[in-house]
């Protein structure tokens, strides 16, 4: 719906409305003006008189949604972009026609774009200069945000694609503007003209200990890796993480952190994880998720008649933190299910879900039950996260169509 407002140059003010889905049916794109005349004839002195009028339209929902989600590689982003999509509806999947090894994901109301992509160095000449992907000088920063701000705006881009395949820079792929566009990868929040446009901003927060465990377990087991060796990559990677990547979390609006489990002491394998769900407060149209009480600290076992709990059980916490300075509210979880069916009894007693009906954080759990985490914390709060991404799309199409479009002098 794109709402309209007609000004007189006297006295005249009257709203309207003209249904359209991305263009008004006088041709208007968002904020556009339309001036006309009209010839009107006074009866009492029969003379005729122009009144010339304004139009200011507004498409409404017409603007794209920007989510920000940053995170080391290997830490998960691609599930939670599956996670995320599957909320909206749809599968996400490469653009059709298209390169092959594109990095982008298209669904019927999101689009994924990986950052990756605005690599200025292939891997060839990162290995020539001495810098890694992690360092912004290996990155084009200037044509992110003019992309992204175009996306936006509701503007189409020729986006670069990096192969991950041949570590080349490959020709542009055509991107549309999407309902919701969403940025992944190590630097969304790293350039503060970026960052300004995102409505919401992730980061996933893997500790070295887990990172550690994962990657043992993944190059180990999988890609037959020596110890020794994946110690010397994870080395190598570190100071420009420290310098780079993780600064980014002061920024982000959600920081879902993994950490190692506190109910087995000393365990070093990962397996067993503590996840928590850091909310900062006071974000527009975002309403942190709490545990029985909002406000209040509470710690809860809910191991029992309601819950199936093997060794080492489960342990959920929520309570006010501080964190990099922001206050935020944490909801944690240490531990995994056994049976996700039962997840319904823990999703009971957690509010602001943003959830449609009762029981579709289980629903969407049981519906990924393969994806990596379905079984503890990880998976559990990427699919709240997803849900509250979801309120808030919807809350801001609300807001703009309820706007008025502000009015133009004639």
């Amino acid at each position: 719906m794109a709402a309209c407002t007609v000004y007189s140059t006297q006295t005249l003010r009257t709203n309207i409305s003209i249904p359209t889905s991305s263009k008004t049916n006088v041709g208007l794109h968002q904020k556009q003006v339309l001036f006309f005349t009209t010839n009107q004839k006074n009866n009492s002195r029969r003379t005729n008189s122009n009144k010339r009028y304004l139009i200011t339209c507004g498409a409404g929902d017409s603007q794209t949604i920007v989510i920000g989600l940053a995170a080391d590689s290997g830490c998960g982003k691609s599930t939670f972009m599956r996670r995320l999509t599957s909320v909206f509806g749809g599968a996400a999947e490469p653009p059709k026609g298209g390169n092959p090894d594109s990095n982008t994901l298209i669904s019927d109301t999101t689009t994924v774009i990986c950052l990756d992509d605005y690599h200025s160095l292939d891997r060839t000449g990162r290995k020539e200069k001495g810098v890694t992907a992690l360092d912004p000088k290996a990155n084009d920063f200037d044509l992110m945000y003019e992309q992204v701000k175009a996306i936006k705006d509701g503007k189409s881009v020729q986006k670069p694609i990096y192969n991950h395949v041949t570590g080349l820079l490959d020709a542009p792929e055509l991107i549309k503007p999407p309902k919701i566009l969403v940025i992944e990868g190590l630097h969304p929040m790293y350039d503060s003209r970026v960052r300004e446009l995102l409505d919401f901003s992730i980061y996933l927060d893997i500790s070295n200990e887990v990172k550690f465990a994962w990657k043992i377990q993944r190059d180990m087991a999988e890609r037959g890796h020596s110890l020794e060796s994946i110690k010397a990559s994870i080395e190598a990677r570190k100071p420009d993480f420290e310098a780079y990547i993780d600064p980014q979390k002061q920024y982000a609006d959600a920081v879902i952190e993994v950490l190692p489990t506190q109910l087995i002491p000393d365990d070093n394998e990962g397996k067993i994880l503590r996840v928590r769900l850091i909310q900062k407060e006071g974000v527009k149209y975002f309403s942190p998720v709490y545990l029985f009480d909002e406000g209040s600290t509470i710690s809860w076992i809910p191991c029992g008649r309601k819950l199936t709990c093997s060794y080492p059980g489960i342990k959920f916490f929520y309570g006010p933190e501080t964190y990099k300075g922001n206050e935020v509210s944490v909801v944690e979880m240490d531990g995994q299910f056994d049976r996700l069916d039962e997840l319904i009894y823990v999703e009971s007693h957690l509010s602001n879900l943003s959830s449609k009906f009762y029981g579709e954080v289980t629903q969407q759990m049981l519906k990924h039950a393969d994806f990596p985490g379905s079984n503890n914390g990880t998976g559990l709060f990427q699919t709240i996260v997803g849900l509250k991404i979801r309120d808030l799309f919807e809350q801001i199409v609300a807001s703009r169509a309820e706007t008025p479009v502000g009015a133009a002098k004639a």
